[in-house]
């Protein structure tokens, strides 16, 4: 006898549906029913979750996303960065990754490291040269000590000229 593609499910939710198996090797459909038998069906499912909690991530992730902003732009000022060149949707996300990037590199090479204030301001003044948010995106991910090596690899494209016509 050939193993079932139609499985009766008795939901954790109370309801039992009719489920099409068919889409599974036979050797796998008992696992799976045994595993949908312990959740709610997908309609008690959608009907559980609470919107409210969408919602409230929303506005944390809005509340964080500001708060980082004010941070980024409170440091460009105090450091007199640049503003950044690019895509209206990628300043503000370029700005916050420049600055924790260069605040990243300034512990790992400053504070926690042996280099020098004053070597440190050589880097300063290169951070200032590369002004397209877009770069600063690409190396959100890097480590702070790298800042020196990405910035000496940073190409003319990432720094602005006063000559439009170069």
């Amino acid at each position: 006898m050939p193993i079932p593609t139609l499985w009766k499910i008795d939901h954790a939710c109370g309801h039992t549906l009719q489920r099409d198996l068919s889409d599974r090797p036979a050797d796998r459909r008992a696992g799976f029913a045994r595993w949908l038998s312990g959740r709610y069906c997908t309609e008690c499912w959608k009907a559980s979750r609470d919107d409210s909690r969408v919602a409230d991530t929303q506005a944390w992730l809005e509340g964080k996303r500001r708060e980082e902003r004010e941070a980024a732009e409170s440091w460009a000022r105090q450091y007199e960065m640049p503003p950044l060149e690019g895509p209206a949707k990628a300043l503000g996300w370029g700005s916050r990754c420049r600055h924790e990037l260069v605040t990243s590199a300034y512990r790992a090479l400053v504070t926690e490291g042996a280099m020098a204030e004053a070597d440190w301001s050589e880097i300063e003044e290169q951070v200032r040269s590369v002004t397209r948010a877009g770069w600063w995106i690409d190396q959100r991910d890097c480590d702070g000590a790298d800042l020196p090596e990405l910035l000496v690899a940073a190409t003319d494209a990432d720094r602005p000229t006063e000559n439009p016509y170069l």
